[in-house]
């Protein structure tokens, strides 16, 4: 079990959902990216699913956070609980047998954002830390041939960042990340319920109207759903019902933003490598990219094909994993070292 490749796991720390990939076993882990914890103490009290559902309803005395903001860590010690619960949870035995982890993450992190990662990795009982840039896992995992001399363009849309890449043999040619993703989604939701519904709600009714009814292409059929929260005027509880053409019309800003992002990225690719993603098309992968009528407006707005991964939530973990079951992909390490430099 805990030879070359069986010991390394793939890790997407992620804003929304930490996931955990090991070899042989497939996705392990797949929970919220919270922590809960008693105030004073800092003890553990909950954590991944059971802590998100203490988020904004815990009494004083705890404290339930999101120790990642925007694709990067935002609260160190927290991070470091939270990896070390999952590979507990994951790995019962790793205190005797400490595995190698493998971290997909942002290409536009800083070094001091990079090391964090390392650190909690280090802190957490890993015996060896590896970061690779998130397009690159993403890749990986959605089964791209990667290494071909042929041009391939990725758009990884997770809840804190969006990163897009176009990527041949074996590294990135053209790279961006920029911090509107799956989160920004919910927070646009929010904000148009309450400037022009005079209703506020909480990210979870936010996220709700996001899964159920978003759309960010426009549909023949218009669904509805019910909604409770806080009347903005007077303070009380009221509900209403939104339809999807206000949740589309409520999204519009953070979608055109992607989309302006991969236009720019088609702007900057060679034009032979250009010519390979018209003919391949647009893989996207990430939880925002399952966004109903996102790959059809992307399409439209591009003129270039977009195709879904097969498994997109998980690409960047199993991606992050294969990292050390093909001894070609160990070149990945010293592309985005020097990426860095």
């Amino acid at each position: 079990m805990f030879g070359r490749s069986s010991s390394a796991i793939g890790i997407d720390l992620g804003t929304c959902n930490t996931l955990i990939y090991i070899a042989g076993r497939g996705i392990v882990i797949n929970e919220p990216s919270v922590v809960a914890v008693e105030k004073g103490t800092n003890k553990v009290v909950a954590v991944g699913s059971d802590a998100k559902r203490m988020l904004f309803k815990t009494p004083g005395s705890i404290h339930a956070i999101r120790p990642l903001r925007g694709g990067v860590i935002a609260d160190l010690e927290s991070t470091e609980k939270m990896i070390r619960h999952f590979i507990s949870k994951s790995l019962p035995r790793y205190r005797l047998f400490k595995p190698r982890m493998v971290f997909g993450i942002p290409s536009s992190i800083t070094e001091v954002e990079r090391r964090a990662v390392e650190e909690c990795a280090y802190k957490a009982g890993a015996r060896d830390v590896v970061v690779i840039p998130e397009s690159l896992a993403a890749a990986i995992g959605a089964e791209i041939p990667i290494h071909e001399p042929a041009g391939h363009m990725i758009c990884d849309i997770g809840g804190g960042t969006t990163e897009i890449s176009v990527i041949s043999l074996g590294d990135m040619v053209v790279t961006n990340a920029i911090r509107t993703a799956g989160d920004d989604f919910d927070d646009a939701i929010t904000k148009y319920v309450r400037s022009e519904l005079n209703l506020i709600i909480g990210g979870g009714a936010a996220e709700r109207l996001k899964v159920e009814i978003g759309n960010a292409f426009p549909d023949k059929t218009i669904e509805k759903v019910e909604v409770k929260g806080t009347d903005a005027g007077n303070g009380l509880p009221r509900r209403l019902e939104i339809d999807s053409e206000q949740v589309r019309e409520a999204l519009k800003v953070p979608v055109f933003k992607i989309i302006d992002e991969i236009k720019t990225i088609l702007g900057k690719t060679p034009p032979e490598l250009a010519a390979d993603i018209v003919e391949r098309g647009i893989v996207m992968t990430g939880g925002g990219s399952l966004l109903k009528g996102l790959p059809k407006l992307i399409s439209k707005e591009t003129g270039v094909s977009v195709i879904i991964a097969q498994s997109p939530l998980d690409c960047v973990a199993l991606g992050a994993g294969k990292y050390f079951e093909n001894r070609d992909l160990e070149n990945l390490h010293n592309n985005y070292d020097n990426l860095n430099s």
